[in-house]
């Protein structure tokens, strides 16, 4: 099952209508921190893994 566009035009017009359009930016700029930290603890577990 593959999600094409019509699908994520739907899930986007469903995510305006509950935060509105203003609040996106600081949604997305919540999401991008969070994936910035995960990615720096996997590569900092990962560095620690190969020193041991």
């Amino acid at each position: 099952m593959s999600v094409g566009l019509p699908e994520m035009l739907v899930i986007l017009a469903i995510i305006v209508l509950i935060f509105g359009a203003n609040r996106l930016p600081d949604i997305g700029r919540g999401i991008g921190k969070g994936i910035r930290n995960f990615k720096a603890a996997t590569k900092e577990n990962a560095d620690n893994e190969t020193k041991s």
